[in-house]
């Protein structure tokens, strides 16, 4: 588990003036990793790191050749098109690195002058998927989640047996993981509408957002060994925000008894910028359940994991509909929440995720399942919010929503802060919802 050190230093300032705003996702005690290039360019995907408003190119500083030995070659394994080669290297070589830039990119710093010449702004920039991402797991790690759900199904027994025991979790799809931005048509599937006999061949007419982090597995562990909790977080690169698309009413159809199918296929969208562990330590709070709860088996458990090993991320969901966006509207906030809510932690996930002798390699990816908090305004998805579609949201400028509409833009943002340390983002998750396509005979 990291611990506070140098890099964590709230009176830390950058030479990059934009690093040192007071609401700045990036400063220099973030340093996440993405994937970029040149806007509207033909250029290679090369993989930087967010500072204030700029990207500094991983690919640029290798080749002014600043860094030499173990850190000139850690540079070059994030010099790639994608995260992979860097997150395989470790976890010590990742906290080398960002060591070797924090000091570069503070005030005073020698390298100045040259990493100058490796800074590309933002608002320059478009992005890809961080990783490549050869396995996807999604978790279901809220309780309060979990229980407003199964109320609207199971009044009397909303939680399954199994839920406060294992961490639950199914198999994703990779393929249809894109970057923010990123924008896809309304699913098609069947459906059984109420009081019908057969099943119908049409668009998803429940379409819901999943309110989620991403955890980006780094280095793997062999087939058959089990990775311990006190080295799970080890294993992990980082966390980005992540918004698990839902189809409510294909996914009630088909989802006994093997789970989400095509109601979860068609899309994911995650966040460009990837959160170290490291840099969020001075975000960790204890991780408690209720006395009368049953307590984590020995193996989900561990001295670490109770002192720390959940983290106080602040999420937010913002929707913008077509006539907010005509009108030059700003996306709208319904919901409002904190990861520290969750019911089982990053370590845990990993830990029941190998038990079995299971595999994870580098850029693998694990959601965390929606990430609801205890009261409903803090419920991260729709079929919450609106109770199962009986209470349609108001938003600001009059109109209502139950489910997305065609057009509409959710917006996931995610935030750290506390007093006494320096505030880190994460940015922001866009994705836009386009019409469906009807095949022949829907």
């Amino acid at each position: 588990m990291t611990s506070l050190n140098e890099t964590h230093n709230p009176a830390l300032k950058s030479w990059l003036a934009s690093a040192n705003a007071a609401d700045c996702d990036f400063p220099i005690q973030n340093l996440p990793f993405a994937v970029f290039r040149r806007k509207g360019s033909t250029e290679a995907f090369r993989c930087g790191v967010a500072i204030g408003d700029q990207i500094l190119d991983l690919a640029a500083v290798a080749k002014a050749g600043i860094f030499t030995g173990d850190t000139g070659k850690t540079v070059q394994a994030g010099a790639q098109d994608k995260l992979n080669a860097l997150m395989a290297l470790g976890q010590p070589a990742w906290s080398s690195l960002r060591l070797v830039l924090s000091r570069a990119l503070r005030e005073g710093a020698a390298e100045e002058a040259t990493l100058q010449l490796c800074l590309l702004p933002q608002a320059q920039a478009e992005y890809d998927v961080p990783a490549r991402i050869g396995d996807y797991t999604d978790f279901y790690t809220s309780v309060h989640h979990a229980t407003n759900i199964g109320k609207q199904f199971r009044p009397d027994n909303p939680l399954l047996p199994n839920y406060k025991w294992v961490p639950i979790g199914y198999h994703g799809r990779a393929s249809s993981i894109g970057v923010s931005g990123q924008q896809f048509r309304r699913p098609v599937g069947q459906t059984m509408p109420p009081g019908a006999t057969e099943p119908t061949l049409g668009a998803c007419k429940r379409l819901d957002i999943e309110l989620e982090l991403g955890i980006f597995i780094g280095s793997g562990n062999a087939q058959g060994e089990a990775v311990d909790i006190t080295e799970a977080e080890d294993h992990v690169f980082g966390i980005c925000l992540l918004n698990d698309w839902s189809a409510r009413d294909i996914q009630g159809w088909e989802y006994q008894p093997l789970g989400p199918f095509l109601s979860k296929s068609f899309a994911s969208t995650v966040s460009p910028w990837v959160v170290t562990l490291e840099a969020l330590a001075p975000y960790r709070v204890a991780f408690t359940r209720p006395a009368e709860d049953p307590q984590p088996m020995a193996y989900l458990d561990s001295t670490g994991n109770r002192s720390g090993g959940a983290f106080d991320i602040q999420l937010q969901v913002g929707l913008q509909t077509p006539q907010m966006r005509a009108a030059g509207q700003s996306d709208a906030s319904i919901c409002r929440t904190s990861y520290r809510h969750a019911y089982w932690t990053v370590a845990q996930m990993v830990t029941h995720h190998t038990v079995n002798g299971c595999n994870l390699q580098p850029g693998d990816l694990f959601g965390s399942g929606t990430l609801s908090g205890p009261t409903l305004d803090q419920a991260g998805a729709l079929i919450e919010l609106t109770t199962g579609g009986k209470n349609p949201i108001a938003l600001p400028n009059g109109e209502q929503r139950t489910w997305l509409e065609d057009g509409d833009s959710v917006v996931l943002r995610g935030w750290c802060e506390r007093e006494g340390v320096t505030r880190i983002g994460f940015g922001e998750c866009v994705g836009t919802v386009l019409p469906a396509r009807l095949p022949k005979g829907a």
